[in-house]
């Protein structure tokens, strides 16, 4: 019983890991003012007549902070990639010279930081959200499993190791939180 117990505590650990690395990557494309490669992850590029992330057919880096430079590896599909940038409702003026796309990223109103804040502390609370229904769920099969002949006592030490790590998780969610708001208000 003590390993079905432990695939249960590690399925719930996993999940508290995506969790964590899915509020980094949310935040990550909450533009702060500064560019990043990173904002133009969601951009899909039609090669060949497939769409496929930007980052598979182009070089994508950021020579400054507010510069983001798109470098094709084939010149020809550089019209296409442009075409992306414009079509991803990102905000995006791109500037293209025949080999190189360039970005510029305008520096950031106050109204508009206020803005990306509040997003920040909602995209937090979603996955405040999202790791409590974790919990919820993991405690539903340590009750299945405690009515299937898991111990009382096993039963209450498997739930206090879920809120211990549920706490540690909303902590960590809440100083990322607080770490991408610094970095959004600091003009």
């Amino acid at each position: 019983m003590s390993d079905t117990i432990n695939g249960v505590m590690s399925d719930y650990s996993h999940n508290l890991e995506k969790c964590i690395n899915h509020t980094i990557h949310e935040f990550n494309n909450i533009r702060a003012g500064k560019a990043s490669p990173a904002m133009l992850d969601s951009v899909m590029v039609e090669y060949y007549g497939a769409p496929v992330p930007l980052s598979q057919v182009a070089n994508v880096s950021s020579p400054d902070s507010r510069t983001i430079s798109v470098q094709p590896w084939e010149k020809n599909i550089i019209g296409d990639i442009e075409r992306a940038i414009i079509n991803s409702n990102l905000g995006f003026a791109p500037g293209n010279d025949g080999n190189v796309i360039r970005i510029t990223i305008p520096p950031l109103t106050q109204e508009r930081r206020i803005q990306l804040a509040k997003m920040v502390k909602q995209e937090g609370e979603n996955s405040k959200i999202v790791a409590r229904n974790y919990r919820k769920d993991t405690n539903e099969k340590i009750k299945k499993l405690q009515k299937d002949g898991l111990s009382e006592d096993e039963a209450k030490d498997a739930e206090a190791k879920v809120q211990k790590q549920l706490d540690a998780t909303i902590a960590k969610i809440d100083a990322l939180g607080v770490d991408k708001e610094k970095e959004i208000m600091t003009v």
